[in-house]
């Protein structure tokens, strides 16, 4: 039975990063949809 043992890490920059890329744009659209849906509902 063989064990691997290579462990790979990624930089907390990196991840950091790739969460901004994704999360920013869609904290905007759920804010502009959050905004729109409001403006419907209160006329």
């Amino acid at each position: 039975m063989s064990t691997n043992d290579d462990h790979t890490t990624t930089s907390p920059a990196l991840v950091a990063g790739a969460w901004a890329l994704v999360g920013l744009p869609l904290a905007y659209g759920l804010w502009q949809t959050l905004v729109k849906a409001s403006a419907l509902f209160t006329g």
